[in-house]
């Protein structure tokens, strides 16, 4: 990734959304965030700006087709484009729930806004990307997106749908200079493994660890990459070969 690149990160008000637009800020690129919650957005986008860094931020819902293209609209029109396309944004649910008692309500809204945005963002983006030959889409998936869980309901399945949706759309792209690969980050210190995994016993990564492939995918070296899945936590990447 060269300096000035312009990297768009959903979900960015807390989590690893939050120490992603941190950790690219640092290294020189253009952020453009995206988070429902504003007063928490508005604090990581101070905190981008104290870095030195350039930003964008957009209160709104990325599962809403209105709200991402406000938010890809602004984008384009202040940083005349987008680089790099980070999918974080995600709910988990309920809680732990077995499928037999999970609220059909609740099962609902997961797969509505896990699923539909990153198809609703990657397809907002894409033209541009496109008309470019070049970009990197990044999704975020979890193990849970490859093995069934008990009781983590929706949020599995949620993810099992995005790592089909990156799989597709890795071949629909094959050749055209942009690419999309996704990303399991581990078990980390968030809210959202709070919820999932309530008694937790064991220690937990914070979400700034392992930003290694997340640098990989954004950088130039990764142009051949495309419909892979990495886990963060086995990936590294040698620290002379960033071109940040």
């Amino acid at each position: 990734m060269g300096n000035n690149s312009v990297v768009m990160i959903t979900g960015a008000s807390k989590g690893l959304g939050k120490e992603l637009a941190l950790e690219f800020a640092r290294n020189g690129a253009r952020l453009a965030i995206c988070a429902r919650q504003l007063p928490a957005l508005q604090q990581v986008e101070q905190e981008i700006k104290e870095l030195g860094g350039e930003v964008v931020a957009v209160e709104g819902d990325v599962s809403n087709p209105d709200d991402v293209n406000r938010f890809v609209s602004v984008v384009e029109e202040v940083f005349s484009g987008v680089d790099v396309l980070i999918n974080n944004a995600s709910i988990f649910g309920p809680g732990p729930s077995l499928l037999a008692d999970y609220p059909n309500e609740a099962f609902n809204e997961v797969l509505h806004v896990n699923v539909l945005n990153p198809f609703l963002m990657t397809k907002r983006v894409l033209p541009g990307m496109l008309s470019k030959k070049a970009g990197s889409i990044i999704n975020l998936t979890s193990e849970a997106g490859k093995t069934g869980f008990a009781e983590w309901g929706a949020y599995g399945i949620s993810k099992f749908a995005v790592e089909g949706l990156t799989q597709t759309w890795a071949e629909e792209l094959e050749g055209t200079g942009v690419r999309i690969n996704m990303v399991d980050p581990g078990e980390m210190d968030t809210d959202m493994h709070k919820k999932a995994v309530p008694d937790c016993d064991y220690p937990l990564a914070h979400p700034s660890a392992n930003m290694d492939i997340f640098n990989y995918l954004a950088s130039t070296e990764s142009i051949k990459e495309n419909g892979r899945r990495f886990e963060a936590q086995k990936f590294q990447w040698k620290q002379e070969e960033h071109h940040a």
